[in-house]
């Protein structure tokens, strides 16, 4: 079976479900994205690996992956393998003492736990057809870019009448609170200035 790799892309707030995200992957080899409706804390557990946030406490898909540690587990790759009124199947690829074990995932866990174990994610040509979308059909759709989302503009913003010194103490204080949405505009804010600099 023919399979594509995809990429995280990033999360974003979702415009059509109150308190949800969206989790944006796309094609490695091209320009085609999925997006996929994803749970609050799901979205926080991605976004912390994403932004390379260590949380104080670990979190439940840490916990995970210490624990398959512990015991010689290791997750090989995810496979979202069907898409069904409009809900994504997953399985995670496992091994352990080179024996190959299939495990059944929502999406949302397979991906948190695809960036912890940093293993390939998969689809099929199929489900990309039916759920891929390309920028020029968002825009057409009237979504916008993850970047240029209006929320997330609104929000960096806010952080642009204090000091670097600042931004850091406020970083380390939203990650101590476990508040990773603020805490990953905060780390925006300062890389937007970084590259200002250089």
């Amino acid at each position: 079976m023919k399979r594509i790799k995809l990429k995280v892309l990033g999360i974003s707030y979702s415009q059509t479900q109150s308190g949800a995200y969206a989790l944006v992957l796309m094609e490695e080899q091209g320009e085609r994205r999925i997006p996929i409706i994803i749970g609050g804390f799901e979205a926080q557990s991605i976004v912390i690996k994403i932004e390379n946030l260590e949380p104080p406490r670990p979190l439940t898909h840490d916990l995970f992956k210490s624990f398959a540690d512990a015991f010689n587990i290791d997750i090989t790759e995810v496979f979202i393998y069907k898409l069904e009124d409009g809900i994504f199947y997953s399985k995670l690829i496992c091994n352990r003492d080179d024996e190959e074990i299939e495990i059944d995932s929502r999406t949302s866990d397979a991906v948190a736990l695809a960036l912890r174990f940093n293993c390939p994610i998969y689809t099929t040509p199929e489900i990309l057809e039916k759920a891929g979308i390309t920028i020029s059909q968002a825009a057409e759709n009237g979504k916008s870019r993850e970047d240029d989302s209006p929320e997330k503009n609104s929000q960096s913003s806010e952080f642009s009448s204090f000091t670097d010194e600042e931004l850091y103490g406020m970083i380390d204080e939203a990650v101590k609170t476990e508040d990773y949405e603020r805490a990953a505009l905060i780390r925006d804010e300062i890389e937007k200035r970084k590259r200002l600099k250089s």
